[in-house]
Parts: structure tokens; C-alpha cells; sequence
């Protein structure tokens, strides 16, 4: 099974921006819809962003449009969330996940079997 790890969180400031990684290891990046999901103390996690297996198809939630863009190098074995005009409501703990499915299309938002560790990202005001 794939095994994902993030990196890249830290701290900035409002309106700056940051960009995380997600390397897959045990498996093959091509074979999983990508996701990006974060929390913030005292919430429930959250869906932010994902991309089909293919990269062809991605979906956002209406709090990141249009700032964050999510991105995948399967050769890499790697995927990417770069994030602008980073808002202190963006702080959170951020999470790859991955699942065996959505060739074509983004998977349903909160179907994902694989989990990162999380990297906390903080944004100051």
C-alpha cells in the first residue's frame, strides 16, 4: 500500500505564499486519485483539493478557488499544493491522501483510503 509523506509547511505571512509537497512511496502515483484535506484546531478535517489520476480533472473547495492549485508529477512519484494569498483562516494542519480510483474524473471528496502524517502551515496576520 502507498505510504505519503508531506513536507513544505511553515509559517508566513497573510497574503504570502507556500508550497507543499507529497511524496508516495510503496506505490505507484499514477495509480491514485490525490487529495489535499487540512484541519484546524478545534474543526473537523476538511476537503481542499484534489486531481484525478490522469491530472485531467481537478475540484477545489469554494474557501481555496481561484488561491490553491493542486498538481502531480507521476514520475516524481510526487504531488504539489501551491498556495497563494495564504489567509489566516488557511492555517491548519495539511494532509495528502490518496485513493485507487477517479482515472478521469476527481473521486467523491471524502473517499480516500490513504493517508501523510500532516504538515502544519501557519499564517500569520
Amino acid at each position: 500500500q502507498v505510504q505519503l509523506v508531506e513536507s513544505g509547511g511553515g509559517l508566513v505571512q497573510a497574503g504570502d505564499s507556500l508550497s507543499l509537497s507529497c511524496a508516495a512511496s510503496g506505490g505507484t502515483l499514477g495509480n491514485y486519485a490525490m487529495g489535499w484535506f487540512r484541519q484546524a484546531p478545534g474543526k473537523e478535517r476538511e476537503f481542499v483539493v484534489a486531481v484525478s489520476r490522469s491530472g485531467h480533472s481537478t475540484d477545489s473547495a469554494d474557501s481555496v478557488k481561484g488561491r490553491f492549485t493542486i498538481s502531480r508529477d507521476n514520475a516524481k512519484n510526487t504531488v504539489y499544493l501551491q498556495m497563494n494569498s495564504l489567509k489566516p483562516e488557511d492555517t491548519a494542519v495539511y494532509y495528502c491522501a490518496a485513493v485507487a480510483r477517479g482515472y478521469y474524473s476527481v473521486p467523491p471528496r471524502y473517499e480516500y483510503d490513504y493517508w501523510g502524517q500532516g504538515t502544519q502551515v501557519t499564517v500569520s496576520s
